[in-house]
């Protein structure tokens, strides 16, 4: 589970962990709140573990996911690295520009990557990327974002073909605003209720929920898919 330690990440460790899953929680800066999750899960009788790398560094990463390999292939793959630089793209930097991309779409090359034939060995696995609302339908302010979220749907969709004959389901859950840290700092009630006809923020659980969904066997039938949650977003 890559970006275990944020909002999102952690409500999904938790419901996998809580589906009997041995959950491997990927951080790269927030490793307090990382361990902290470990722990907690572990109190709860679930099975966790902690590694730390930066996904965008492809040969740190690929060091480190062998190491987790050699306990044997990784069945499930949750990528949910991501990162936001937002600003209007007539006054976007390059660097501005590429850090969500290097994150979220990179990231999810690098991680995902060495783990195919290993999963593919064992003909069943489940790859599920965490994209966005922005990749489905823009946001004003976050091209950059859009563009990352909206490439990791195509990727998704390719790959998809690639591994179905191996038992392999690849798919997107696409989230809009979801309660969390980040969403109570850029978002008002009020605004909530205008954007989204629901009238409300989704919850972390409710995407955890989701994404459990998607990697049981109950799934086995979906495949290329982007999910929106968005609470009716068009």
């Amino acid at each position: 589970m890559t970006g275990g330690s944020g909002d999102i990440g952690a409500a999904i460790c938790r419901r996998l962990a809580r589906d009997r899953m041995h959950v491997v929680v990927h951080a790269h800066r927030n490793l307090e709140r990382a361990e902290s999750l470990v722990a907690e899960i572990a109190d709860a009788g679930g099975s966790a573990e902690i590694v730390a790398f930066d996904v965008t560094q492809g040969e740190l990463t690929a060091e480190r996911l062998r190491t987790l390999l050699e306990a044997g292939p990784i069945q499930v793959l949750v990528s949910n690295a991501g990162g936001y630089h937002d600003a209007p793209m007539a006054g976007m930097n390059q660097a501005q520009w590429r850090y969500p991309i290097d994150v979220s779409l990179h990231g999810f090359f690098n991680v995902a990557q060495p783990l195919l034939l290993p999963m593919m060995a064992t003909r069943w696995g489940r790859i599920i990327a965490i994209s966005s609302v922005a990749g489905v339908i823009g946001n004003r302010g976050q091209t950059n974002y859009a563009a990352a979220k909206a490439g990791l749907s195509g990727a998704v969709k390719s790959l998809s073909l690639e591994v179905v004959s191996r038992g392999i389901t690849v798919n997107a859950v696409a989230p809009g605003v979801i309660a969390g840290h980040i969403t109570a700092r850029a978002f008002a009630a009020d605004a909530i209720k205008k954007m989204v006809p629901m009238k409300r923020a989704g919850t972390p659980d409710e995407v955890a929920a989701l994404v459990a969904f998607l990697a049981s066997n109950d799934a086995a039938y979906i495949s290329g898919q982007v999910i929106s949650i968005n609470g009716g977003m068009a």
